[in-house]
């Protein structure tokens, strides 16, 4: 472990004296000095005490504050802005790096499922995932699925009674008081978060995998587009992004740990979904499948009951529908 990280932890535990930690490590004490400001330029401002060095008692929303205390075996990467986190992840993929969180105050240039626009103002919390599973590629959606749970049990800690839409659209609120005057949009609720996942990978084994997050957090709905809204909207007030982040890594490593045995994800999902038992139509690169959602199966595919039987799609474009509106 290096000497940052390790003092990260060391003051998760309460004070550390620059000695005892040079100790511990077996480093000189003028590495445990240089670790210390390297935190501080970051914007994590550690702390003198009569005590030793202490931890901020609210720290930024930087690298080191989101990696303090995160339970996760991930390191972080902070940006004030990029083009966008999933291209500087597959830089670092094509460098041989793993396991690494990449997050930036704001993107630039941030996209969405079909290379839709995705808005990412200063506010958000805005990362990317690179890790590297030991996992075939017919599995990858499991991940997507993952990242999804995280997200929402993410916006649950923060006050916000999240859900997930198939496959991976994060939302608040129902389509009755999302939608449009008409009755509904079909959005299922107002957007508070997205999912793209990107991966590169052989007939056997995910080479890397890439799962980029965007969470509305601390944003004004007005620079959203329509049918979004963000945390601080619904809760009225600014939410921690530092421990949303955290919340967010935390999760989806357990979730990623086991996503070898997909009942365990999948069941996770079930239960934070709004998609099944509803009707639905999903447009499919081979036309309309409109039915009932009924379930979720491995590797992702939402089950719909239709009057021509039963029917598994692995991947569409997902409208809620009140019975009237097919």
């Amino acid at each position: 472990m290096d000497t940052r990280r390790a003092l990260l932890d060391a003051l998760a535990d309460g004070p550390v004296s620059g000695p005892a930690l040079a100790a511990d490590l077996d480093v000189s004490r003028a590495a445990v000095w240089k670790a210390v400001e390297a935190l501080r330029e970051e914007g994590f401002a550690v702390e003198s005490t009569t005590d030793g060095y202490a931890a901020p008692a609210d720290p930024a929303y930087c690298a080191a504050g989101i990696e303090f205390g995160l339970d996760a075996p991930y390191a972080v990467e902070h940006h004030d802005s990029l083009t966008s986190t999933n291209d500087r992840a597959r830089e670092l993929a094509a460098e041989g790096a793993e396991d690494v969180a990449v997050v930036a105050d704001a993107q630039t240039g941030g996209r969405g499922r079909l290379d839709r626009e995705f808005i990412a103002p200063r506010g958000g919390v805005w990362l990317s995932l690179l890790t590297r599973p030991t996992a075939p590629p017919a599995r990858a959606p499991l991940f997507t699925l993952a990242a999804a749970v995280a997200t929402v049990d993410a916006c649950r800690e923060a006050g916000v009674d999240a859900h997930i839409k198939w496959p991976n659209d994060v939302l608040v609120g129902s389509d009755e008081d999302g939608g449009n005057a008409s009755g509904g949009s079909g959005r299922g609720g107002r957007k508070l978060a997205g999912i793209l996942t990107e991966m590169e990978g052989e007939a056997d084994r995910v080479s890397w995998l890439v799962v980029g997050v965007g969470v509305n957090a601390n944003v004004d709905p007005e620079t959203l587009p329509a049918g979004a809204t963000s945390l601080r909207a619904e809760t009225g007030g600014d939410v921690d992004r530092r421990r949303l982040a955290a919340t967010l890594l935390e999760r989806f490593a357990t979730l990623a740990e086991t996503a070898d045995r997909s009942d365990r994800t999948l069941a996770a999902w079930r239960d934070r979904a709004s998609t099944l038992g509803r009707r639905v139509r999903v447009e499919t690169p081979s036309g309309p499948v409109t039915g009932t959602a009924v379930d979720v199966e491995s590797p992702g595919a939402l089950v719909i009951d239709t009057d021509d039987g039963t029917r598994r799609v692995h991947a569409g474009d997902c409208e809620h529908l009140r019975d009237a509106d097919d």
